[in-house]
């Protein structure tokens, strides 16, 4: 694993816990974690269970006993990794967004396919696919729950940069991050209405706006966390996005990204309307789901929570009795499942390299969108959602 981070923490909980709850086909090792600090890393090894660390993600790439390498660096360093390790005969996770810009995602989903002819596979850490939840609201669209999708509502709403003070961290600066909240949260958002409904979005109009222009600068920091040092810098990313996107059936689509929502902790929800129904996912709720029937008799129709912890759900029967909650540390033990189950059976892995740069072009429509006075802009070169 390459990084060590937030997303570090999570990745490791994943990999640790996905061979003790899952029977998965072939054996998982956490050999190394690679980082530029060589103590804080030697730590970070310690404490989430890898047998070693280091400081030269090359070196470790080209190791023999390294057959995964798991990507959780910031955006700016994805595609200069994800290439080589591919190239180097190493199955890749890449956690999203795929890459900063589009020009980088591309190089990145043409390396996973010519790696893909050698039996080599790539997969994004969209990892709210593997809610259960999720995976169920996509499985009864599929089967036909509610129709034919009309509309799609999605937000996700943070408070994390509220205060004025919070310091100038690498996620506020476009030469790291690529884009805000458009492409730390709006990504997933984005993601997700094409994982569930299977449509694509088309065309998008878009305003982004940047609420705090200076912060402090960043003397130390971890996670969404730090603290300030002397001296401020220039935010150079956007704190909100909100824009409606054209699905590939016609549908309308709205979205809403921001980390300036008061109150607001990791609230990821998505709503989706049919002609026969609806079904509506919040993360701050993430065992449950609402299902509304159109097909119910006159006077019984109404939203139903669905609670989504029984065996017969994606993913459940490997954890608890029913009724006993999993959290958001269990999809990148899902994640881990669906990785190595593909590599062991010799399939691609969802969501694939293609399906990264699918969402990269829609977050970079979104930004030039919003350059041009929120003009109706097309998703460039569009690829099937799978």
């Amino acid at each position: 694993m390459i990084g060590y981070g937030f997303m570090g923490a999570a990745h490791s909980v994943g990999w640790r816990q996905a061979p003790r709850m899952f029977d998965l086909p072939r054996a998982v090792e956490m050999t190394v974690v690679v980082g530029r600090n060589a103590d804080a890393v030697a730590s970070a090894a310690e404490k989430w269970g890898w047998a070693e660390s280091a400081t030269d993600w090359r070196d470790v790439i080209a190791r023999d006993d390294i057959d995964i390498v798991d990507i959780v660096t910031p955006g700016d360093s994805h595609a200069e990794i994800a290439i080589a390790a591919l190239e180097a005969g190493k199955h890749v996770l890449c956690e999203k967004p795929l890459a900063n810009t589009v020009t980088e995602a591309e190089a990145m989903a043409e390396a996973a396919e010519r790696a893909r002819a050698r039996g080599i596979r790539s997969m994004v850490g969209f990892t709210y696919r593997r809610v259960p939840a999720v995976t169920l609201l996509r499985d009864m669209i599929a089967e036909g729950a509610i129709g034919t999708v009309q509309q799609v509502r999605a937000a996700y709403r943070q408070d994390w940069l509220v205060d004025p003070d919070m310091p100038l961290a690498w996620r506020l600066q476009k030469e790291h991050a690529g884009s805000g909240a458009l492409g730390d949260i709006g990504a997933h958002i984005i993601d997700m209405t094409q994982f569930v409904t299977g449509l694509g979005v088309e065309s998008v109009t878009g305003t982004l706006e940047t609420i705090v222009k200076q912060r402090p600068l960043q003397a130390a920091g971890s996670g969404l966390s730090g603290s300030a040092g002397e001296g401020f810098g220039e935010v150079t990313v956007d704190d909100a996005a909100i824009f409606t996107g054209r699905l590939s059936n016609g549908a309308l689509a709205s979205f809403e990204a921001t980390r300036f929502a008061t109150g607001r902790k990791n609230a990821l929800t998505i709503e989706v309307s049919g002609d026969r129904g609806a079904l509506a996912f919040d993360l701050e709720d993430l065992n449950s789901l609402r299902f509304y029937d159109r097909t119910a008799p006159d006077g019984r129709q109404g939203f139903t929570r669905i609670l989504v912890t029984e065996p017969q759900h994606p993913y459940v029967s490997a954890w608890w009795p029913a009724g006993h909650m999993l959290g958001y540390e269990h999809g990148f033990s899902h994640q881990v499942v669906d990785l190595v189950g593909a590599i062991d059976a010799g399939t691609d892995p969802h969501p694939s390299f293609d399906e990264g740069l699918r969402v990269q072009r829609v977050l970079d429509a979104v930004e030039r969108s919003s350059s041009a006075d929120a003009v109706w802009t097309g998703v460039a070169s569009p690829v099937p959602a799978s």
